[in-house]
């Protein structure tokens, strides 16, 4: 079974390359210094501290393949190619609430890279879904679990 291609922007894309990164080469020394220090207290079947080192290898070691997966999949958007016409990934998108009264900005992009915090919805969340291909003036309605939410288009513009 082919694996599904993960959409990222540049900036996501560096952003994981990154940490990727930092685990192999920093962590990875960080967690062997750990067990081995453990190893020298003695008696490892009552060792807290080489129980949590095993555990906090095990972990960056996990992260460190989900990363590799997901950069072997990755299709990376090319933010100065997007088209402004248009509502797509690598956007950044005003629409305004009409029931709140406020404009509010997304920006567009994979589903790795969401962060509601900053702003940063997916194309596979409810929201970025029904944005996806609609064009500035257009109304979108979006289905929610708090109800429908209604949004103008007010705005496309490249993400920077």
């Amino acid at each position: 079974m082919e694996e599904k291609k993960t959409l990222l922007t540049y900036t996501g894309l560096k952003k994981l390359e990154d940490e990727l990164e930092n685990l192999k080469v920093v962590k990875r020394k960080e967690v062997a210094g750990k067990i081995k220090e453990a190893r020298e207290q003695g008696d490892l079947s009552e060792n807290a501290e080489y129980d949590a080192a095993k555990d906090e290898q095990r972990d960056i070691e996990a992260r460190i393949d989900e990363l590799e997966k997901i950069l072997k999949n990755a299709e990376v958007v090319v933010e100065d190619e997007v088209d402004l016409d248009k509502i797509s990934i690598g956007c950044t998108v005003d629409v305004y609430d009409a029931e709140f009264d406020e404009e509010i900005e997304f920006k567009l992009v994979g589903s790795t890279e969401a962060n509601s915090l900053e702003g940063k919805i997916s194309n596979e969340s409810p929201v970025g879904k029904a944005l996806i291909g609609k064009k500035v003036g257009d109304i979108v309605e979006v289905e929610t679990q708090a109800g429908t939410i209604e949004y103008k288009v007010l705005n496309i513009n490249r993400s920077i």
